[in-house]
């Protein structure tokens, strides 16, 4: 199999080739065509249409669907929401996706500075691996599945605002993504390997409501097959809710640090000092000592 240091190497290379091809796209996008009018005979940018909360087209490169296409802003902000009750309608909306079953989607509220302590850990280890336990009938012992994940930042969106003549507001921290793919399936196909969850941090109320807005897309498969002791209906998807929420919980422990008293805190000690060693010293680095960090009720 690879080892740690391996996988490391080819992902630095990966990293500078999505550095490289990103720049060449920002300059290719740049650059002006023969037939358009240069900046001084273009459009003024008074002219803009005005931007309001309920616009669903992105003005910036982010691939990352805008929030507005899930929750109406207008209407959030025609009247007084607390977070809590911006909270409940995020939860509704995803509850009534798939016919009204939830599934394929987890979704969650994360109060702002938990994210901001996360996304500092993030920025200085953005990648990790990730086991989830599994169920062996018969058998005393678990077997895991190790998923190989990536953060990736985004631009920060603008504060919305009712006015449309109002100055444009910054303050919202980026909007970030996690991508979680099994190692297995990383190693042999790396960059285009197919990520079987996708976690978005949307933060657009970041700054109005003190929330961040945590929505996880599971990949959809026809073909997939369906995981033990599960309905039909997990079989249209590449992995299972519990497993997309297993993910997202472990994600939250090993991102954040000092967390808890007692023994807790020891054990997010013990989380730190896993993420850390994967980055800084991979030779050292023994995969068995994640074990233990599994089971989500402790």
């Amino acid at each position: 199999g690879t080892s740690v240091e391996e996988l490391r190497a080819k992902l630095k290379e990966e990293e500078l080739e999505r550095r490289r091809q990103a720049l060449a796209s920002s300059v290719q996008q740049k650059q002006i065509s023969p037939g358009q009018p240069t900046s001084a005979s273009s459009t003024s940018e008074s002219s803009e249409p005005l931007a309001t909360p309920s616009s669903n087209v992105r003005k910036d490169s982010s691939p990352v669907k805008p929030l507005s296409s899930f929750l109406n802003l207008t209407k959030l902000f025609e009247s007084s929401h607390t977070s809590e009750q911006v909270s409940a309608l995020w939860t509704a909306y995803h509850l009534s996706r798939s016919q009204g079953t939830g599934r394929g989607y987890i979704c969650a509220s994360v109060p702002v500075d938990m994210y901001h302590r996360m996304t500092e850990v993030a920025r200085k280890y953005s990648s990790f691996i990730i086991p989830v336990s599994r169920e062996q009938e018969g058998e005393g012992e678990r077997a895991y599945e190790f998923y190989y994940m990536q953060w990736g930042f985004h631009e920060s969106p603008e504060v919305p605002s009712l006015d449309p003549f109002a100055v444009k507001q910054e303050g919202n921290p980026q909007i970030s993504t996690v991508l979680f793919t099994p190692l297995q399936e990383y190693k042999l196909r790396q960059a285009f390997a197919t990520p079987y969850l996708v976690l978005t941090h949307y933060t657009d109320l970041a700054k109005t409501h003190g929330v961040v807005l945590l929505r996880g897309e599971i990949t959809p498969s026809a073909a997939a097959p369906v995981p033990s002791g599960a309905g039909q209906e997990e079989g249209k998807f590449l992995l299972s809710q519990a497993d997309a929420q297993a993910l997202a919980m472990l994600l939250q422990r090993f991102y954040l640090w000092n967390a808890g008293e007692g023994v807790m805190k020891q054990k997010a000690k013990e989380r730190e000092e896993l993420l850390k060693g994967f980055h800084e010293s991979p030779a050292e680095f023994e995969w068995k000592d994640l074990l233990k960090h599994t089971h989500l009720t402790l």
